[in-house]
């Protein structure tokens, strides 16, 4: 494997986990938005899964931000002259989002708002981040002279920015309801299990549909990343062999009253996103912006890209070992699962 794709995997790890971990967080805030003013805990639990959780999604996210600068400086130009308005508006929603979030801990009359802006902004940040790949996949950049911009008219009109937008909000929601449930049933409420239990089996049918669709779309749209696409067929059959088995857990028996085992549907729905993502962004090597930039372009000098490696390798050892005992006390922590449980019970 040569020095840009080893750069390029290393990014497509930061940008997986923090697709996986915010799509988690964002749904949860919308979860939490929609069942406040309903008379069930499942509004309660989201905000408690969201107190911890949403800095350590960001990390992942400054992580994928500096990897991208730093082993790809070439590529830093063309994203910030082409991807200006989109990153903009999200940087925009998450700094509110953040405010709200901290100050919502200390005044208790940030609470209300800080429910609705995580809600709206948990749809509207993946609907933003989730257009800029049909922008990278060609046809919708013109150029003038040195400088390039994204035709919008022609983006706005493509069935291929919809059906991308679709599958990311679904996603979103499938996997946070997956999340969500195996939260419950770790924090004893077999009720709020069964409710976000229900959304990931409405949910699961409707993200496949919206995976097919946005496949679909880009037979037209980018006949060369299709063509890479069915040489790899059997990571995205393996993907979907994934999804059916992590789908079918739901119904699967438990030591529980309520069937299902989530923490498995979890993990397989993981699984297929993974193979699925990772099926994807190797269809699109070996452009970053096609046609217009490659990797090897973009690259950074070779010896920067070793020190670069040996700083993400030395901060990751700390990192990683730190991140699976935040999640183990997150999921085990009787005292924080089980918190306001005598106040809040059914």
């Amino acid at each position: 494997m040569t020095e840009p794709y080893v750069a390029i995997f290393i990014i497509w790890i930061f940008l997986f986990v923090y697709a996986i971990a915010g799509s988690i967080d964002f749904g949860a805030g919308f979860w939490a938005m929609f069942y406040s003013n309903k008379q069930t805990q499942a509004s309660i639990l989201a905000n408690r899964y969201l107190s911890p959780s949403w800095e350590v999604t960001n990390v992942f996210l400054v992580l994928l931000v500096i990897a991208i600068v730093g082993f790809f400086p070439g590529a830093a130009y063309y994203m910030g002259t082409l991807m200006i308005l989109p990153f903009s508006f999200v940087l925009i929603l998450i700094t509110i989002r953040s405010a709200f979030m901290v100050f919502s801990f200390t005044v208790k009359s940030y609470t209300k708002p800080l429910v609705i802006i995580s809600g709206i902004s948990g749809l509207l940040i993946p609907a933003l981040m989730i257009a800029i790949l049909p922008m990278a996949i060609g046809g919708f950049i013109g150029s003038g002279g040195d400088q390039q911009y994204i035709l919008f008219n022609k983006l706005l009109a493509s069935p291929t920015l919809y059906t991308h937008i679709g599958f990311g909000l679904t996603t979103e929601l499938y996997l946070s309801s997956l999340l969500l449930s195996d939260y419950a049933r770790e924090s004893g409420s077999e009720k709020v299990y069964a409710v976000y239990r229900k959304n990931a089996i409405i949910l699961g049918p409707v993200t496949l549909f919206f995976a097919v669709m946005a496949l679909l779309t880009l037979i037209p749209q980018a006949p060369w990343m299709v063509e890479t696409m069915i040489d790899m067929w059997y990571l995205f059959a393996l993907s979907l062999v994934a999804a059916f088995i992590g789908y079918s857990a739901l119904w699967w028996p438990s030591k529980h009253k309520k069937r299902g085992r989530a923490r498995l549907a979890v993990i397989f729905t993981i699984l297929q996103f993974g193979m699925a993502s990772f099926g994807y962004g190797y269809s699109h090597m070996p452009y970053i912006l096609y046609p217009e930039l490659t990797i090897t372009d973009a690259f950074t000098d070779p010896t920067m890209f070793r020190w670069l490696l040996y700083g993400y390798a030395g901060g990751l050892a700390i990192l990683v070992p730190a991140f699976i005992l935040f999640w183990w006390l997150f999921m085990k922590d009787k005292r924080y699962l089980q918190a306001d449980a005598e106040k809040n019970k059914y």
